[in-house]
């Protein structure tokens, strides 16, 4: 979100990230070498040009940049489905309405290309298959990618008649919630109100009363009749701060054994106020832009753009930084980093960034 931040930020405005090992570990679980690989492996077995790849909001900008460039779309939760009608609804020349004047014939030939048309979508499976299953598709419409299996793991059949190709990635946080979750609470509150994000499991979403990206949840909470219980499928500091901003209903979290997101909540008050202090004392006047530009989609892409797939090569990560955010080049050559960037406060630990967890 930092890199995202700083690509759309103008010339006189910077981005600094109080703990460089805050991160997602959704967006761990995608990254462009590998992307590039199953990329090309897809293309071995269908043609890439029925392939729109979408990335969620929660990736890496050289995953934007990967998508931009092949003609995709990065969404959110709240614009999925918008997205995804989008990318569905488009042949394999990227139009997505046929020439003016076009007879049935057209209309009918168009919808066979359609019906061959696929996503990529990553890195979370869950929001994928749950806005492909809010526009009306099923199991057999999707497929699970495997990014550590050869084709994903799939065989050529599955590539070709999966509409749906979902990134094996996940939240650690809404992965946590469970069905079990939804009955207990059902128990103990027979006219509560559950609500979840779309970053759950199909099944949790299935049980839920309500389902949204983060905005539509607290909206939903404030709309609910005072005196309510609500149980929320999200996590733990949102929960936190509709209970207080609520008080006339009671919000809690579905699960009961509350797990925050530990790479998020490392941008705590702490370094945040570290992060203002320093720059009151002007400590921090130097960020410079980041050297991958992501180019900037304020729309979707417009009617009669040519998709031109672009197929990589294995090992096209940018070059790695070094502990004080300079690439190994830069070490030798600048003192000017290449990204914005804050050393962590005194006394505090530098924490490696944990290992995505896979199911």
């Amino acid at each position: 979100m930092a890199e995202s931040a700083d690509i759309l930020t103008g010339p006189r405005q910077k981005v600094i990230l109080p703990d460089l090992n805050a991160g997602c570990s959704m967006a761990d679980m995608a990254n462009l070498d590998d992307v590039a690989q199953i990329w090309n492996e897809l293309g071995e077995v269908t043609d890439l040009k029925a392939i729109v790849p979408i990335t969620y909001v929660n990736s890496a900008a050289v995953l934007k940049a990967f998508v931009g460039r092949n003609s995709g779309a990065v969404c959110t939760s709240t614009n999925a489905r918008a997205v995804l009608t989008w990318a569905l609804d488009r042949d394999a020349h990227g139009r997505k309405d046929g020439p003016a004047g076009a007879s049935g014939l057209w209309a009918e030939s168009r919808g066979a290309q359609d019906r061959s048309n696929k996503v990529l979508f990553f890195p979370d499976q869950h929001l994928g298959r749950n806005t492909g299953f809010q526009l009306g598709y099923g199991p057999s419409d999707m497929q699970v990618v495997d990014p550590r299996r050869r084709l994903g793991g799939l065989a050529d059949t599955d590539v070709k008649e999966a509409t749906f190709l979902l990134w094996k990635g996940h939240c650690s946080v809404h992965q946590r919630f469970r069905t079990e979750h939804v009955e207990a609470f059902r128990s103990r509150h027979p006219d509560g109100i559950v609500i979840v994000h779309p970053e759950c499991s199909h099944e949790v979403v299935e049980l839920a009363d309500e389902v949204g990206s983060t905005d539509y949840i607290i909206g939903a909470v404030s709309r609910a009749p005072a005196g309510s219980t609500i149980a929320v499928g999200t996590e733990i500091h949102l929960v936190d701060r509709l209970a207080r901003e609520n008080p006339d209903r009671t919000v809690l979290s579905l699960d009961p054994l509350v797990c925050p997101c530990s790479t998020m909540f490392r941008i705590d008050l702490p370094h945040l106020a570290w992060v203002l202090e320093g720059l009151v004392a002007g400590k921090f006047a130097t960020a410079s832009r980041w050297t991958r530009k992501l180019p900037r989609m304020p729309g979707l892409p417009s009617k009669g753009c040519s998709r031109s797939p672009e197929v990589l090569p294995r090992r096209t990560y940018p070059e790695p930084m070094t502990e004080n955010g300079l690439t190994q080049s830069e070490t030798a050559t600048s003192s000017t980093p290449s990204r914005a960037c804050v050393p962590l406060p005194p006394g505090c630990s530098r924490r490696s960034r944990s290992s995505a967890t896979w199911t």
